[in-house]
C-alpha cells in the first residue's frame, strides 16, 4: 500500500459550537480528562511550534506540565532553540492529537516565563535523574559523543548527589492564548472545527470554521 492510499474515516463523536462550553480552557479541561479516561498514550504531548530570528519556524513535541486561566505551562532549557526563538519572537502555537479520540487541539498565543517560584517548584519534584539531566545537558548545542555527554551526567552527579540545584538556564514557560480551536474528526472529511478567538476585552468568542 502507498502513503497516497493510507486513510480512515472518522466515525467517533460530533462538536457543536452551541454545545461546548462558552469558556475554552474549560472545554479544553472537559477534553483533557476525556483523553486520560480513554488513556490516550501521553495526552499531555503536544508540538510546540516556534519562530526565530531568521523567520524560519520549527517545531518539537513537548510535555504539557500544567493549564489554568493563565494559560498553558511546560518546562525546559532556556539556552535551546526554543529558548532563543521565544526571547526574540514571544508568540507560539501548540497542538495536541489524540488519535484514539479523532481530536486536536490548536492554541495560539505569546509567551512568558513562568515565576522563579513556580520553577523552583517542578523542578524539585522532578525525578533526580531528569534534575542532573537539566544540569549536564547543554540542550541544542554540538557534542563530540555520547560518552562524552554521560561523562557530564556523571560529574553532576558526583557534585550535586540527591540535591541538584534548578540550574538558572532551565526552567518554565507560559502560553496565554489568544486564539484555541478545537477539531473533531467527521466522516468524509467534513469534520468539526469549533474556534475560539479573544477580543481586546478578554471575553471569548466561538464560531464554526469549515474543514
Amino acid at each position: 500500500m502507498s502513503i497516497a492510499d493510507l486513510r480512515r474515516d472518522y466515525t467517533q463523536a460530533t462538536l457543536s459550537e452551541h454545545e461546548v462550553d462558552p469558556n475554552p480552557i474549560q472545554q479544553f479541561a472537559s477534553w483533557f480528562e476525556q483523553a486520560l479516561a480513554a488513556e490516550v498514550p501521553e495526552p499531555n504531548a503536544m508540538g510546540l511550534a516556534t519562530v526565530g530570528t531568521s523567520g524560519r519556524p520549527s517545531s518539537r513535541i513537548v510535555l504539557l506540565k500544567d493549564f489554568d486561566e493563565r494559560g498553558f505551562t511546560w518546562y525546559t532549557n532556556y539556552d535551546s532553540r526554543k529558548g532563543h526563538d521565544l526571547a526574540s519572537h514571544p508568540y507560539a502555537a501548540l497542538t495536541f492529537h489524540w488519535v484514539e479520540l479523532e481530536r486536536q487541539v490548536r492554541i495560539e498565543g505569546t509567551v512568558e516565563r513562568v515565576a522563579e517560584a513556580d520553577s523552583d517548584a517542578y523542578f524539585q519534584i522532578r525525578p533526580l535523574k531528569s534534575r542532573l539531566g537539566a544540569i549536564a545537558s547543554a540542550q541544542s548545542q554540538p557534542i563530540e559523543s555520547r560518552d562524552l555527554l554521560e561523562q557530564k551526567f556523571e560529574q553532576a552527579q558526583t557534585q550535586f548527589g540527591e540535591t541538584p540545584p534548578r540550574p538558572a538556564h532551565w526552567g518554565g514557560y507560559r502560553l496565554k492564548p489568544d486564539w484555541i480551536e478545537f477539531w473533531q474528526g467527521r466522516r468524509s472529511r467534513l469534520h468539526d472545527r469549533v474556534v475560539y478567538t479573544q477580543n481586546a476585552d478578554g471575553q471569548w468568542s466561538r464560531q464554526r470554521l469549515q474543514p
